[in-house]
């Protein structure tokens, strides 16, 4: 193997320097985009499952057809969809949004099945015992039952939200400058992969922290430990 030939086509510091502006700007459209859809994605869907606690019963159906068909489709046909075809009935959105809105719809999707879930799992008794001391129902919901079933639902929330989030790079199937297409310019004007290394990386600065984080919150909520 020739080392030196493979240090210049994997690591040129030259491209890399003239490079690390774009992929700079492409890791902050990665980053911006994916807090907008983690803060966005939960919050629906945490709503939505709370929804389905005071929907009637053809609304609970309604709305789980709307879940199992966002969990259902990939995502990257949504975001072909909405940026191919809403443009032939007259709206026009940017790149950016529609992976948004894709990433937050799914997330969201995703996200309500694990709270409904979480709340499910709460036994009714703990309803019941909570009512008896005069409080609410919302005061019940919100100060007894909530905190619990966060609990039980940060697990597979914090993985879940992780695996969507990665799916911004699918931003380069329709020119987003997210961090993966500014890799893939900078290799096509380059002739050199040391930008996709550059970009390796960057994904794993981005996420790496996010899980560290994911698996701090999984162990201060598990029942009975402490972080």
């Amino acid at each position: 193997m020739d080392l030196s030939r493979l240090i210049e086509v994997y690591f040129n510091a030259g491209v890399a320097w003239t490079y690390l502006p774009d992929l700079l700007h492409g890791a902050w459209v990665t980053v911006s985009l994916s807090v907008l859809v983690i803060a966005a994605g939960l919050v629906l869907g945490l709503a939505m499952a709370l929804l389905r606690l005071v929907l009637p019963r053809w609304g609970v159906e309604v709305m789980r057809l709307w879940v199992d068909c966002l969990r259902a489709v990939p995502p990257l046909a949504v975001i072909l969809l909405l940026y191919f075809g809403l443009p032939s009935v007259g709206l026009s959105i940017s790149a950016f949004w529609v992976i948004w809105i894709t990433l937050t719809l799914i997330l969201s999707a995703f996200a309500e099945e694990i709270f409904w879930a979480g709340l499910e799992a709460i036994p009714a008794g703990q309803w019941e015992a909570a009512r008896s001391t005069g409080m609410t129902q919302r005061q019940t919901l919100a100060d007894v039952v909530l905190p619990q079933a966060f609990k039980i639902c940060v697990p597979q929330l914090t993985n879940r939200t992780i695996g969507i989030t990665k799916n911004t790079a699918l931003g380069t199937a329709i020119g987003m400058p997210e961090l993966l297409n500014e890799a893939q310019t900078a290799l096509s004007f380059s002739g050199n992969a040391t930008p996709l290394i550059m970009a390796a990386i960057g994904y794993l600065i981005i996420f790496l922290p996010l899980m560290a984080l994911a698996g701090y919150l999984e162990r201060s909520m598990s029942w009975g430990k402490t972080a």
